[in-house]
């Protein structure tokens, strides 16, 4: 019979057992008879091969027939090794021109004067970039500062503190300048029959009827500034496209479409000129040329600056004049003080 208290043998314990068999000898230590000295015995121990997974997946690999299509096909296997063949030699080109080309040292960024010409910056340093002239002696600066061979025009820059985009405080007139602009300017009219005749009088360069249509359907512009009367306006909206990116599309706001053309004509001549804040809040304007000297240039100036501060919208209560700066074309520019 069976022992009761025995227990059945489970796989654990026959495993375990199995486990203990297959355990190296323990290390016996005998003492020689003659030297007397401890003789240490070592039991072989068995080493199990090891085993290169990557080689035995690449041997049965090889051994598997190929597919017609898929990733074990003969045109994926091929496109695999030359995407393989491939990023190996970028890496060792990349390494190659990292270790040939040297390092390249960045300049440092040239200021505004020192890209400018030899001649611009000698008369840069006759100007104290600190000071704020008065009018006169700053336009004479201006006229002694010129580099240009030609008569380059003098330009004023006035920005306000305004908000171009309240219609309020959008700073827009006409003024005539007295000693005029430097420009001769082609004035064509565009009337009635009855307008014709006091356009020419006044000067005008042109000055037709229907047959100035004509002209305009052949794209013929040779005019710098075009004065219309109201009752022919109707006729010139589909030359819009033509005559508005030019600005020469007359508009009642700068006195170009008028009833008294000759009136118009007598003021573009003699210097009407009109100026208008850009989006930043600065005013452009040209008050003449360098030929005109000082004295003229002054009085084209004074008028300007007096337009500029009567427009100045009810809702600017103080600082309504930030800064002033007169140039020439290509010559340095100076600051005016625009508190005097």
């Amino acid at each position: 019979m069976a022992d009761p208290k025995s227990k059945p043998k489970t796989k654990t314990a026959a495993k375990a057992k199995a486990t203990v068999k297959a355990a190296p000898k323990a290390v016996k230590a005998k003492t020689h008879k003659k030297t007397e000295e401890p003789v240490v015995e070592v039991a072989a121990v068995e080493v199990e091969p090891v085993i290169d997974a990557e080689a035995i997946t690449e041997a049965v690999i090889s051994d598997m027939p190929l597919a017609k299509a898929g990733k074990r096909s003969a045109k994926a296997i091929k496109e695999s090794e030359a995407k393989l063949a491939k990023e190996e030699r970028k890496a060792e080109a990349k390494e190659e021109d990292s270790e040939e080309k040297p390092k390249v040292i960045q300049k440092p960024t040239r200021t505004h004067l020192e890209r400018r010409g030899k001649k611009y910056r000698e008369l840069y340093k006759s100007i104290d970039r600190v000071k704020l002239y008065p009018l006169s002696e700053a336009l004479a600066l201006v006229v002694s500062t010129s580099p240009a061979k030609f008569d380059a025009t003098v330009e004023m820059h006035v920005r306000l503190g305004v908000d171009p985009k309240h219609a309020d405080q959008n700073i827009r007139d006409n003024i005539i300048l007295p000693a005029g602009t430097g420009k001769t300017l082609r004035v064509a009219v565009f009337a009635d029959e009855k307008d014709i005749a006091a356009a020419k009088a006044a000067g005008a360069d042109i000055a037709k009827g229907d047959e100035f249509l004509e002209q305009l359907e052949k794209n013929v512009i040779d005019f710098d500034v075009l004065i219309a009367s109201p009752s022919v306006m109707s006729k010139l909206s589909k030359f819009a496209r033509l005559l508005g990116p030019k600005g020469l599309m007359p508009n009642p706001k700068n006195g170009t479409v008028t009833t008294d053309t000759a009136k118009a004509v007598s003021d573009a001549k003699a210097g009407k000129v009109e100026y208008r804040i850009d989006p930043t809040g600065i005013v452009h304007l040209g008050i003449g040329k360098i030929s005109f000297g000082a004295e003229k240039l002054q009085s084209n100036a004074e008028v300007v600056l007096a337009s500029i501060k009567s427009n100045k919208p009810a809702s600017v209560k103080a600082n309504y004049v930030r800064s002033i700066f007169v140039s020439s074309s290509m010559g340095p520019s100076i600051a005016l003080d625009h508190n005097l």
